[in-house]
C-alpha cells in the first residue's frame, strides 16, 4: 500500500514565506506546528463548477475526504510556483500556464500549521492521476449541500466559504 514519505523534507517559514529552517514531513504533522508551505489549486470549468479531488485512503491527512483540485507541500529548496506546476502535473496531468494568485493565508489543525498558497485556473479536462482516488466538477449548489456533513476536507471548507461566494466566481471566469 502507498504511503506519504515521512521523511521528505519541507522548507519552515514565517507567516510572510521567509525560509527559516527545515523539518520533515514526519515533524510538521506531528502536532509541532512548524509552520510549512503549501499549495492549492482551485480549478474551475467554463460554467463555473469547481473540480475536486478525492483524498486516497493511504494519505496522513484526512484520508477519504473530497478537497482542493491540487493540494501539495512546497519542497525544501523549491519555490511556491515550481511547487505549483508540479503538484499540477502530477496530481490532475495538467500543465498550469494560466493561472491566478488569490491569496495566502495560515490554516491551523489539531497537528499542523500551513502556510497555504491559493491559487486558481480555468480548464476543462483535469485528469486525476494514481496519487488520487477520484475527481470530477462540483457545482456550487452540491458544495453548499454538503458543507459541513463530513465530506470536504476541513481545509477545503475554510478555504471555499472564505474565497467563493457566486459573484466571486464569475469574476474568475471573467478574467
Amino acid at each position: 500500500m502507498k504511503t506519504d514519505n515521512s521523511s521528505e523534507i519541507f522548507p519552515i517559514v514565517t507567516e510572510d514565506g521567509k525560509v527559516i529552517g527545515s523539518a520533515s514531513r514526519y515533524e510538521c504533522h506531528s502536532g509541532t506546528k512548524l509552520l510549512h508551505p503549501v499549495v492549492h489549486l482551485h480549478i474551475f470549468n467554463n460554467e463555473g463548477n469547481l473540480f475536486l479531488q478525492k483524498r486516497p485512503k493511504w494519505k496522513d491527512i484526512q484520508p477519504g475526504k473530497w478537497d482542493t483540485a491540487v493540494g501539495g507541500h512546497v519542497d525544501f529548496g523549491e519555490s511556491v510556483e515550481e511547487a505549483l506546476l508540479r503538484e499540477t502535473f502530477e496530481e490532475v496531468g495538467i500543465h498550469a500556464t494560466n493561472y491566478r494568485f488569490i491569496k495566502k493565508y495560515v490554516f491551523e489543525s489539531a497537528i499542523e500549521r500551513e502556510l497555504v498558497n491559493v491559487f486558481t485556473t480555468i480548464n476543462e479536462s483535469p485528469q486525476p492521476s494514481d496519487e488520487l482516488d477520484g475527481g470530477r466538477f462540483w457545482t456550487q449548489k452540491e458544495i453548499l449541500e454538503n458543507l459541513n456533513c463530513d465530506v470536504f476536507t476541513p481545509n477545503f471548507e475554510k478555504e471555499y466559504i472564505m474565497l467563493f461566494s457566486e459573484n466571486d466566481i464569475n469574476n474568475i471566469l471573467m478574467q
